[in-house]
């Protein structure tokens, strides 16, 4: 009987601690293909290579089948996918980061937007995350409670994207089906001068601390629960009626 093929990547690169644990959790249940960013890429979000060419070099010094792209994320899930491997991967994982992706996070991290390329390309994916610093082994029991599930119903032709948040604690409360909140951060622009008198600017600045009254994703981990987050490609507004009477009662009018 055929393995399950799990092409495995990541945002930090393909030196990255994360994504050695996460290979090696992937191995536990099928076929391991990994590819990677040469190196770091966070914050690329679903960026894409459409105007410069990729390299892909083998890298056996990590293990056998793994690969390192000179690209973002989403670049080492399509050319994997399409390329790489022998077939189209039966679920992808990314990760192990070190630092939460909650909230409107998704829509800017590599991590969660290599596991999004894979459902693009047709397959169930999981993007993992860990609170700072915290060693990433801490989310290995929550990846072997949701692989099972995500290959069992792929193989029934179900496709799904999850978002895993695992705390520092290794989550004692257990595995929280949650919503995706609102991440609150100290935003700043901040101008310098360079020798030449040019300026140049910094964006960007750290979270705000979590709150435990917070609901979604975000009170989830503040409380000591993983928080997987299942995300739809479709991010069509609900109520699509309001908008077409607005636009019925403007051309009327």
């Amino acid at each position: 009987m055929t393995r399950p093929l799990i092409l495995v990547s990541n945002d930090d690169g393909i030196r990255a601690p994360g994504l050695r644990t996460l290979a090696e959790v992937a191995a536990e249940f099928g076929d391991v293909v990994v590819c990677a960013p040469t190196e770091e890429r966070s914050g690329f979000g679903h960026a894409i290579t459409l105007r410069a060419s990729l390299r892909s070099e083998a890298a056996p010094e990590f293990g056998p089948n793994w690969y390192a792209v000179s690209g973002t994320p989403v670049d080492c899930v399509y050319l994997a996918a399409l390329h790489l491997c022998e077939r189209l991967p039966d679920l992808v994982l990314s990760g192990i980061n070190p630092g939460y992706n909650l909230g409107a996070d998704v829509f800017y991290s590599g991590t969660v937007g290599a596991a999004r390329e894979g459902m693009i390309r047709g397959t169930s994916a999981l993007a993992v995350s860990v609170e700072g610093d915290t060693p990433p082994a801490v989310a290995v029991p929550f990846i072997r409670e949701l692989v099972p599930t995500l290959l069992e119903r792929g193989a029934a032709g179900e496709r799904h994207l999850l978002n895993l948040n695992v705390p520092r604690s290794g989550a004692p409360r257990g595995l929280h089906v949650t919503r995706l909140g609102y991440r609150c951060y100290d935003d700043q622009v901040d101008k310098r001068e360079d020798l030449m008198g040019r300026s140049y600017f910094w964006i960007g600045g750290p979270p705000s601390p979590l709150d435990e009254k917070a609901d979604a994703d975000i009170g989830a981990v503040s409380r000591g629960y993983a928080a997987v987050t299942p995300l739809e490609l479709d991010i069509t507004a609900p109520d699509l009626d309001d908008w077409a009477r607005w636009i019925e009662q403007k051309r009327s009018s």
